[in-house]
């Protein structure tokens, strides 16, 4: 079997496009504590976010900061929340249009951007299966927030 025949997606004739996923760090989906509980469970339960044994993290993580800390963030998420949703996921997705618009006068009907969060939503995996449905066949992520320098 060929790399195309697994990729039930593939339509032939159809021109392959360049993907671009344009990657952030997150923010919860609202500003209320059950979409800020969700998002901190999330990112703080990455190993390479919180680099304590696990043992001794997660009776921390779910007894402590999971039951006190969701209720004080979502109320100073509230207070920089716009019409638009947290600002880093507008501004996150004002620059995926601009450079959508950028490479499609470049590169008309050539390119896809798509918009993605490591922690949260759209994640990553949505972001790549939109790409791939746009028949993206080649995909560069382009990540906006600081790698990892432990």
């Amino acid at each position: 079997m060929n790399h195309k025949e697994r990729q039930s997606n593939f339509e032939h004739g159809r021109a392959a496009k360049i993907g671009i996923l344009v990657c952030n760090l997150g923010t919860p989906d609202a500003p209320n504590s059950r979409a800020v509980r969700r998002f901190l469970r999330e990112f703080l339960s990455d190993v390479r976010v919180i680099e304590l044994p696990r043992l001794l993290w997660l009776p921390i993580l779910h007894g402590f900061v999971l039951r006190l800390r969701p209720r004080r963030s979502a109320a100073a998420y509230a207070k920089i929340w716009g019409e638009d949703g947290s600002p880093l996921m507008a501004i996150s997705l004002r620059q995926g249009a601009a450079l959508r618009a950028a490479m499609e006068a470049k590169l008309p009907g050539r390119t896809a951007v798509e918009v993605a969060m490591r922690y949260g939503n759209p994640s990553i995996s949505t972001g790549l299966r939109k790409l791939r449905e746009m028949n993206a066949r080649k995909i560069f992520v382009l990540p906006l927030y600081p790698q990892y320098a432990g």
